[in-house]
Formats: structure tokens, sequence, C-alpha cells
């Protein structure tokens, strides 16, 4: 696989299992890279420890004035340099092409994971924690994978050194023989530490992540009630606990260098002392001394990757075992779905969970107490339910039996709290629809005229309002404003049904009757489902249904509603419970009076009955 063929055309299922699987899953799959990198990987350590061998044949040249064997010498000086030089460069090459392929991979299937769950994600895992995983833990995954064949090369490496030392020169190369695999296996020791110090500073730094994204994403709402400095402080002190746990595991991963130098050093000292005692005793001539002596400066260079293996695993572990956890999230329902054929159902919308229906080609308004069941329900009503369940039916078809991209086509659900993504509005409405409601009629409808206005003037260079710019998640707008774009945007759409959540709890009176009324005459013919307690959405409805305790209490009309339904008008009206208290003393009072005019009246006519008989 090569950069310019990404993204893959299928990324795989993962293993998710656990983190150490998803690592061997994303190796499994990119077999053919890390080959490529361990061939490279070969040529260039074994050219780099081949340099002592050619230098120790030189000096050995020269003590014999030998200009035949110093010829020789250069020329393999040569050779070494130039598969030094060519290894490293095509090995840099194949190891950055399997970190971007092995992060791309990951994004690929976190992406596809994100979109089958859709918003039940983020109640399932904190939404600070799936940025952590999708920017930094990526990269942490990508290393690990690309360090891999580079710590392969070198083991293979040190082995064939070790070998050709001690057929080169026995006796001094058994000391190294044995040596080295002792410089290797030295940190074992201390890497399960180094690795709790790793995971704890991973962790802190995904709660500081979480924190930051949680203060950024309710900002407005702190500068509204005076609760910055509050949230400044907290993520000051997430900042230190991560500061700190970042120089516990910074010391910790210093003692590993220090004894990757240090034992090396020891090592040369020994060789060094004992090969002096055999030159003197004429076993070893000075090319051998030399070469071994060089062999054992250039092996420190290997060497280093299996602390930077054991860094790697250390580090990208807990990132892979957070993977894991969002990959392993699934729905409540099936996504390929059981029902054939690529028809869309049509006709009315039916909970049988709640008893709420919504005909076909009517606007249904729903009125719900609690605002969290009306989020749950309306992603039922969408196909994504978050817990198990009887399915809603569509035109008597269950949607949990539709393939999860016709569920979506045929019923579009709005949350309460849409997301903008940056670009310009072109972009924003770039999004499947059916052709028959454009931009500009959905924005008319949802009342944008303001909101256009200031992103042209928030865009010098845009002539056209559709190639001004959208800040990040919109921030440069007013709730208001991201409301009427998202509303606009789910609008353009045109799907057979619309589910709506709340869409104007951020705007004005004035502006929500028109959007009221934009909204009806856009989507007449169209089924529509809007969940709110606003006076001025619930009066343009053809449809109102309250729904009390996870059923259908009541359907109506607004005004019959608020006269006849106390739970309705307390849900609507905003009364509490003193006033509901007292609303329903003065019915009862009503009515008793009512009832005791009725009976004096029927005593005044039985009286005059009386008396005209008489």
């Amino acid at each position: 696989m090569q950069i310019q063929d990404l993204p893959y055309p299928d990324p795989g299922v993962p293993d998710a299992r656990s983190g150490p699987r998803f690592l061997w899953w994303l190796f499994r799959n990119q077999v053919g890279g890390q080959l490529k990198s361990l061939a490279w990987g070969l040529l260039h350590f074994l050219s780099v420890s081949a340099l002592p061998f050619c230098v120790g044949v030189a000096v050995q040249a020269v003590v014999d004035r030998s200009g035949t064997r110093l010829a020789l010498a250069g020329g393999l000086l040569v050779l070494c340099c130039a598969g030094n030089a060519l290894g490293d460069t095509f090995l840099h090459r194949t190891a950055v092409t399997n970190w971007i392929t092995a992060a791309a991979r990951v994004q690929q299937v976190l992406a596809r994971k994100t979109a089958q769950l859709g918003s039940a994600l983020t109640r399932r895992v904190a939404a600070g924690e799936v940025v952590a995983v999708s920017t930094g833990d990526v990269e942490k995954i990508g290393w690990f994978v690309e360090a891999w064949s580079r710590f392969t090369a070198a083991a293979v490496t040190l082995v064939v050194v070790c070998v050709g030392l001690v057929v080169y020169q026995p006796a001094l190369g058994v000391i190294v023989a044995v040596g080295l695999p002792v410089l290797a296996v030295a940190v074992l020791p201390l890497l399960p530490r180094a690795t709790r110090r790793a995971d704890f500073q991973r962790e802190k730094a995904g709660r500081a992540t979480e924190l930051a994204s949680d203060t950024v994403a309710g900002l407005r709402v702190l500068r509204g009630i005076g609760g910055e400095e509050l949230f400044l402080d907290r993520y000051r002190r997430a900042s230190q606990e991560v500061r700190h746990a970042a120089v516990r595991s910074a010391r910790m991963w210093a003692l590993i260098s220090a004894i990757q130098v240090l034992l090396p050093g020891l090592l040369l000292i020994a060789v060094v002392w004992h090969g002096v005692h055999l030159a003197r005793q004429g076993r070893v001539t000075v090319g051998e001394l030399v070469t071994v002596y060089s062999s054992i400066m250039i092996l420190t260079y290997p060497l280093r990757h299996f602390e930077e293996i054991a860094m790697a695993y250390s580090f990208s572990r807990p990132s892979a075992r957070r993977a894991a956890r969002v990959l392993a999230l699934e729905r409540v329902t099936d996504t390929a779905g059981s029902r054939d054929g690529s028809e869309v159902p049509s006709g009315d919308l039916y909970d049988p969970a709640t008893g709420l229906l919504a005909p076909a080609g009517l606007l249904t308004a729903v009125v719900c107490g609690d605002p969290d069941a009306a989020g749950r329900l309306a992603e039922r009503l969408g196909g994504h339910p978050s817990e198990e369940g009887a399915s809603v039916l569509l035109g008597g078809v269950p949607l949990d039996e539709l393939p999860l991209d016709r569920a979506r086509t045929a019923v579009l659900v709005q949350d309460k709290d849409p997301v903008l993504l940056s670009g310009t509005l072109r972009e924003l409405f770039d999004v499947p629809r059916s052709g028959d409601v454009g931009a500009e009629r959905a924005l008319a409808a949802a009342q944008c005229e303001d909101v256009l206005a200031a992103l042209v003037q928030g865009s010098l260079d845009a002539e056209d309002p559709m190639d001004a710019r959208i800040t990040e998640r919109g921030r440069s707008l007013s709730g208001g404003q991201r409301q009427r774009l998202a509303l606009a945007r789910s609008l353009t759409t045109d799907p057979q049904v619309l589910v709506l959540d709340e869409p104007t709890s951020a705007v004005d009176s004035h502006t929500e009757a028109r959007i009221a009324e934009g909204v009806r005459d856009l989507r007449e013919g169209r089924t529509t489902v809007v969940f709110t307690s606003s006076p001025l959405l619930l009066d343009r409805a053809d449809r109102v249904v309250l729904v009390h305790e996870g059923e259908v209490a009541a359907v109506g009309l607004h005004r019959e509603l608020v006269h006849d339904e106390p739970r309705y008008r307390a849900v609507v009206t905003r009364e509490t419970d003193d006033e509901a208290a007292l609303d329903a003393a003065l019915h009862e009072s009503d009515a008793v009076a009512e009832g005791a005019g009725s009976a004096l009246n029927r005593g005044l006519k039985e009286l005059q009955e009386i008396e005209e008989s008489a």
C-alpha cells in the first residue's frame, strides 16, 4: 500500500477485543509494507555494521604495508557507504509509509464506527476521549507499527554481527556475543514500571483533553454565568497533573536511556582491556582489535531501537486500548438490515413503545416533559435506538430491518445540538438530497438572512454568500444562528420524514414564528415531527402529541390541549407545582360553582312550575 492509494477502499474489520489484538490486526494488514521496511532496514544496518570490518582491514593493511588490501578495504568502504545511504533512504520512506497508512486505517475504521453509532457514541464514550483517540492516539499507534520493522532489522543485525565476530575473532567475539544480549534485555525489569507511568500519563492527558473540549463547547454558557475562572482553575489543575505525570514518566525513560549508554561503555572497556592483553601476547592483530572495538561502538546504534520499540509499545498500548474500546461499541440494531431490495418505505411513522403516531404528510409536534426522554425518542424514530425495544415502523416496515443507509435516507433526525463543520456555506449544504429543495429556499424558510449577512461581513473575499466561510463549529455565530443554519441544512436534504429536536430553542419569538410558517410551507406534503414545547410551533402543527412517562397521554390541537389537559399545560406554560395545584383548585372551584348554579337554576324552575300549577 502506498500513500497515494489512500483512503483504503475497505479498511477491514478491526479486532477490537483488546489493545494488543488491535495492534496485531494492524500489523497483519500491512505485512507487505513491513517486509519492505525490514529488507531496507537490513541493508542499512548491515552496511553500517560492516564498516568496522573495513576499517580493521585498512588498519591492518597499513601495519603490513599492503597496498592491495588497503585498496580492497577502500572499495569495501565505498560499497558499505552506498548500501548505508540507499538503505537509510528507503528505510525512512517505507517506515513513514507504514506509519501514515496505519494511522489512516485507524482513522477510517474510527470514522466508520462513528457514522454507524451516530449521536449514541458520545453517550457511551466521552467526547474528549473520542478526540484523543482520533488525534494523538492514532499517531502513537502508527509509531509502533512503523517501529516494529526497524526493530526487527536491528535485532537480526545484532545476531549476524555477534555470529560474525565469533567466527572472525573467537577470543573477543565470545565476549561481545555474551555481552550484547545482556545489554538488550538489561532494561526489561524497568519496562513494566515505565509502561505504568506512561499509561498514567496518557490517562491524565485524556482527562485534560476532555475537560478542555467540554470547556470550549460551553464557553458561551460559562461566560454568561461567570464560571470561566472556575473551569480555568480545573484545567490548570488537570494540566499540572499531566505535567507531573510526564516528568515521572520521563525520569524512568531517562534512566533506561542512561543504562543503554552505561552498559555498552562497560562492555567496551572490558573488550579493550582484554584485547590489549591478547595483542601483547600476539593472539590478535591490531586490525582485529580495531574491528571488534569499532563493532561495539557501531552496535550501540541498532541497540537504541530496542529502547525505541519499548517506548513505542508503552505509549501505543493505552492508545490501542482506547481505540479498541471505541471500536468495540455496537449499535443496538444491526446496521446491515435483513430486508432485501432498494426501495425506501413510506407512510405513517409509528413507535410501538410509546404509541406515538406521525401521519404521513402532516406536521406533528411532540411535547415531552423530560428533554432527555425527548432526545431518546427522536433517535428511536430515526432508527438509532440507544436501548433494545420494539422497532419503529415506517409504512408498516420496521426500520431495524432496513440497512443503515436506507433508514437514514427515509428518516433524518436533527438533534438539539447539531454540529457545523468548518468550510464554506456551499460545502455545508453539500449533503445528500432529493434536489427538490434548493439551498436558497431552505435558508429562507429557516430565516437565515441575518446569518448570511454576518457570514459575508466576516469573509471579506466572498461576494456570494454561499462562498462565505464558517469557522470551526460555527463559533463566530450565535447559538440561534447556528440552529437556523443547521435547520436549513436539514431542510435542503428533503427526506420523507424529518425529525427535529428543539430546532428553535435559541431563537427569539418573532423569528421563531416566521420559522414555524416557513417550515410548514416548505414541508407541505412531507412528514415532519418536531419535538418542542414552544407555543409558536405547537400552534402551527397539524397534530400535537403529549408523551408523559414514556407513553402517549393526549392527542389533539394545541389550543384544545392547553384548555383540557393540565399536564400538557404545565409543560407548555412552564407552570410550577404550586401554580398547577392552584390552577387545579380554581378549575375545581369553577366546576363546583357551575354545579351549584345548575342546581339553583333547577330549583327555581321547579318552584316556578309549582306556582303556575297552583
